[in-house]
């Protein structure tokens, strides 16, 4: 008849299990662009067909083999990575960990105790004085999940799991994109350079040109004083840009998880054109963002929190047995007779608790409330930062072609004032002045190219770098023990 209850109770146990208290989740909506698309597309021109769609590795759109090399090598380098990585591998341990506790717990404690006692002990004397206890216990606990707690924690972990996953590649994403902004920079720094060099040998030869006319009697000292001054001031220019250029290195070398001096980038001038980027519809940003799936995994573990906090408001069921052998004499102490068992459910449930729980439930309630308008927000941000960066390309595009236009018009009248001054037409003060403005019209069109490789990497960033939300790992590769990036790195890491 014993078995049979234990049956009973076993099965009751199961039936019941299919009950889950809690809200069942499902995925909050978050405004979106009528109709489905960009504000700022109007003018944008991809390529066709659509060669240009960002990939997993993106940087290979700009076609530069230094910067390729570079980007392979923050993402096996980077420090920061590495450390997200670890945060991700702790929390498929969690998962794992969680998981355990759908099963029954199994302990044993063997105990092996002799005792002598005393002659003289109160009461009721005994003619024996020493006695043994051998005792091969087994304990089995087991939390029957009635109400789907234990279901919900896996699950929370689970997704909160999946959450660091899209945290990963939201910093993945972060640092191949500033290691593309700051090689850009250094190289819009050698072109500022290089045109700084070629500046200071056009000003020295017009100071030459001064020295001349004044050694002719054909001109002022003052205008030989005026030449040398320009150089001075554009010799201080091309010291100047030096200092940006090392600072940009430094930082690519950093994010390689290099010192700055074990790296060294020669000086190279390219004219940099942004590639043609297929942006795809604003809906698609929700599955290529890996920010926005992190935001929308944790909605969905807050949901989970919700279950777990009203789950503490039934009992707790827990089955409990136990099993083994004990006797006085460790030559009969596996004997048949020395066996014991016992076996029972325990149900426990809080009866007064000065509305601990309720507070619980209310802050889980709250914290599901800010998960959704954290996913809502990160949504429009990612609406807002395609729209910029659409608008910069378009903008700088018409910019750079206006700054080109101005910049040879500024060339021309730098030569013209030149001729003039060398035939005695105008003073010297002309030349400065023209010079001054094709300086700085010249230095206005690098920055406007290097403006525009900034864009294309942050509209890149934007959309999501070529990551899709189907990369998420599934619950099951979450549960999977295997071989993960732990063993990759070596046991204890660097």
């Amino acid at each position: 008849m014993k078995w049979i209850q234990i049956l009973l109770v076993g099965t009751f146990g199961v039936l019941l299990e299919g009950c889950t208290v809690g809200p069942k989740y499902t995925k909050a909506p978050v405004p979106m662009p009528n109709p489905d698309t960009y504000k700022e597309l109007d003018g944008w021109k991809t390529a066709q067909p659509n060669d240009q769609a960002v990939k997993g590795k993106w940087w290979e759109l700009f076609n530069d083999s230094e910067l390729n090399s570079l980007e392979d090598e923050v993402t096996v380098s980077n420090q920061n990575l590495k450390i997200v990585q670890a945060r991700f591998r702790e929390a498929r341990a969690q998962v794992r960990y969680n998981r355990s506790f759908e099963f029954p717990t199994l302990t044993v404690a063997p105990s092996l105790v002799g005792e002598r006692r005393s002659q003289n002990a109160p009461y009721f004397p005994s003619t024996t004085y020493s006695t043994g206890d051998y005792v091969l216990p087994f304990d089995l606990s087991y939390e029957v999940d009635v109400w789907g707690r234990v279901r919900r924690t896996v699950a929370a972990a689970r997704e909160e799991a999946q959450a660091t996953e899209g945290d990963l590649e939201t910093l993945s994403l972060s640092l191949h994109a500033e290691l593309a902004l700051d090689y850009f920079e250094l190289r819009s720094a050698d072109a500022q350079g290089q045109l700084l060099h070629d500046t200071v040998k056009a000003y020295a030869e017009a100071l030459q040109l001064t020295i001349n006319r004044l050694e002719g009697g054909a001109a002022p000292k003052s205008d030989v004083a005026q030449a040398q001054t320009q150089l001075d001031a554009a010799r201080v220019e091309e010291t100047d840009i030096t200092v940006q250029r090392a600072q940009h290195e430094h930082a690519i070398a950093i994010l390689v998880g290099r010192p700055p001096a074990q790296l060294s980038l020669p000086a190279r001038t390219s004219d940099f054109q942004p590639p043609d980027i297929s942006v795809g519809l604003p809906s698609q940003l929700l599955e290529r963002r890996p920010d926005i799936a992190a935001s929308e995994r944790r909605v969905a573990e807050a949901n989970e929190q919700i279950g777990i906090a009203r789950a503490a408001y039934f009992p707790t069921v827990l089955l409990n047995a136990a099993a083994g052998f004990q006797s006085q004499s460790i030559a009969d102490w596996f004997a048949w007779p020395s066996r014991f068992w016992a076996v029972g459910p325990t149900i426990a449930e809080t009866i007064f608790d000065s509305r601990r729980r309720r507070a619980n439930s209310q802050a889980a309630q709250a914290n599901y409330d800010a998960m959704v308008a954290n996913y809502r927000q990160t949504t429009l941000t990612a609406f807002q930062q395609a729209e910029d960066n659409l608008a910069a390309l378009r903008i700088l595009e018409r910019e750079a072609q206006q700054q080109r236009e101005a910049t040879k018009s500024a060339e021309e009248s730098l030569q013209i004032f030149t001729n003039r001054y060398v035939g005695g037409a105008d003073p010297y003060l002309q030349v400065l002045t023209a010079q001054t403005i094709a300086l700085e019209n010249e230095r206005n069109d690098v920055d406007i190219r290097r403006r525009r490789m900034d864009a294309s990497v942050l509209l890149i960033k934007a959309l999501g770098g070529g990551w899709d939300r189907s990369q998420l790992p599934t619950g099951k590769q979450l549960g999977q023990i295997g071989k993960d990036q732990a063993q990759q790195n070596g046991h204890g890491g660097n």
